[in-house]
C-alpha cells in the first residue's frame, strides 16, 4: 500500500478489504423471541444498543427492563416524560418501565431504541426513546411517545444479562423481540449487525430525496440531511403511498407536544425552512403498523450565536400487509434540496 501526493491510498482491492475488516461495528451479542425476553452471558462491551419490539397479548400489560437480574428497590432511578409533559423522577422501583401505565388495547406496540454506556466501575447511565400505539391502530390515532434517562447504580460488574417483560403479568405476545448489539474501541469484527441498504445524495437541486428501492429489513436505521434552496419543508413517505396513512407526533424544543397530526399523507420532519439532519429508527414488520422514532436538528439561524432548533417526533404507516422497501423524502414548499442533500439507510433482521 502507498501514500501518493494529496494524502491519497494506492493499494489493492485486497488490501483496502483487510482495513475494512478491522473497523469494529454494532455486533449482535443476543436476542430472545417471546412473550417474556431476558438475553444472558452478553459479552462485555463498553457501549450498548437495545432493539426492542413488543406486541400486545391479553390483559393489561406494563413494559419494564432489568439488568442482571437485579430486583433491588432503588437500583433504578430514572427521569422520563410522556407526549412532552413535565418530567418524573421515579427512584424506588425494581425495573426500568417504558409504559407509564398499563393499557388493554388490542394489538398495541411498543418500539424502544435505548442507548446504554457499560463501564463495570460506574454507574450505568442509559437513554432511551420509545413509540407505542396506546389508543389504537389506524391513522386516526397518533403513537404516543415516552423519552427518558436512567441509570444502574451497580458499580462492580459490566452488564451480562437484560431481561425486558411485563410487568405488570404476563400478556406480551410470544412473537415480541429484544435484540441487544455492542461496540468497543477495540473490536476487529466484520459481521456488523446494521447492513448498508442506500446511500444516495443529490448531484443536482430537486423536490425529492429517495432512498430507492431497498431490501426489506425487520429494523431500519436512517438518516438524511437537506439542504435548502429557496423554501423547504421536508416529509417522509414509504412505498410511494399517496393516502392518508400516517400519524405523528411532536415536540420542539422541549415544548409540549403540538396537537397530533392525524390521517396524512406523510410525517413532516422540520421545525424550520432551514437546513436539517434527520436521525431516524423504524420497526418494519409486515404484519404490524410501522413505528418510527425521529429527532432532527435544524439551523434556524447561522452564526456560533444562534442555537439549533430540535424536533423529536413519533410517527407511524398504518400499513399491516408489506414492508418498507422504499424511503421519499419530498419538498412540500416552494424551493428546492440543494446539491449535497443526502440519505443513508441501514438496516438488518
Amino acid at each position: 500500500m502507498e501514500f501518493l501526493a494529496g494524502n491519497r491510498i494506492s493499494g489493492t482491492t485486497a488490501e483496502k478489504d483487510t482495513l475494512q475488516a478491522v473497523t469494529g461495528g454494532w455486533k449482535e451479542l443476543g436476542r430472545v423471541t417471546a412473550s417474556v425476553g431476558e438475553i444472558t452471558g452478553l459479552a462485555d462491551k463498553r457501549y450498548l444498543m437495545v432493539l426492542g419490539h413488543h406486541i400486545q397479548g391479553s390483559g393489561n400489560s406494563g413494559l419494564g427492563l432489568q439488568l442482571n437480574g437485579d430486583t433491588t428497590a432503588s437500583q433504578y432511578p430514572r427521569r422520563y416524560s410522556e407526549n412532552g409533559g413535565s418530567d418524573a423522577t421515579p427512584t424506588s422501583e425494581t425495573n426500568i418501565f417504558f409504559d407509564t401505565n398499563g393499557s388493554t388495547v388490542s394489538g398495541k406496540e411498543w418500539f424502544t431504541v435505548m442507548h446504554i454506556e457499560n463501564k463495570s466501575d460506574k454507574e450505568k447511565l442509559g437513554i432511551y426513546h420509545t413509540a407505542y400505539n396506546r389508543n389504537g391502530l389506524g391513522s386516526g390515532q397518533s403513537s404516543h411517545r415516552l423519552e427518558g434517562v436512567f441509570k444502574w447504580v451497580n458499580t462492580s460488574n459490566p452488564i451480562s444479562s437484560i431481561k425486558f417483560s411485563d410487568f405488570n403479568g404476563t400478556a406480551m405476545n410470544s412473537a415480541s423481540q429484544v435484540i441487544v448489539l455492542g461496540w468497543d474501541p477495540a473490536d476487529t469484527h466484520t459481521d456488523n449487525f446494521w447492513e448498508e441498504l442506500a446511500s444516495v445524495e443529490l448531484s443536482s437541486a430537486g423536490d425529492v430525496l429517495s432512498s430507492g428501492t431497498i431490501t426489506a429489513k425487520k429494523y431500519l436505521w436512517v438518516q438524511f440531511y437537506v439542504k435548502k434552496s429557496g423554501s423547504i419543508v421536508p416529509e417522509v413517505s414509504f412505498n410511494n403511498t399517496t393516502g392518508n396513512e400516517y400519524a405523528y407526533r411532536f415536540s420542539d424544543n422541549g415544548a409540549p407536544d403540538g396537537t397530533p397530526q392525524l390521517n396524512k399523507s406523510a410525517f413532516r420532519t422540520s421545525t424550520d425552512d432551514t437546513n436539517s439532519f434527520v436521525n431516524m429508527f423504524i420497526i418494519n414488520n409486515s404484519s404490524n403498523e410501522k413505528l418510527a422514532i425521529v429527532n432532527s436538528s435544524d439551523v434556524a439561524t447561522t452564526g456560533a450565536g444562534n442555537a439549533p432548533t430540535r424536533r423529536e417526533i413519533v410517527a407511524k404507516w398504518t400499513n399491516t400487509s408489506s414492508q418498507i422497501t422504499e424511503i421519499d423524502v419530498d419538498n412540500v414548499s416552494s424551493g428546492n434540496f440543494d446539491t449535497g442533500s443526502f440519505i443513508k439507510v441501514w438496516g438488518s433482521n
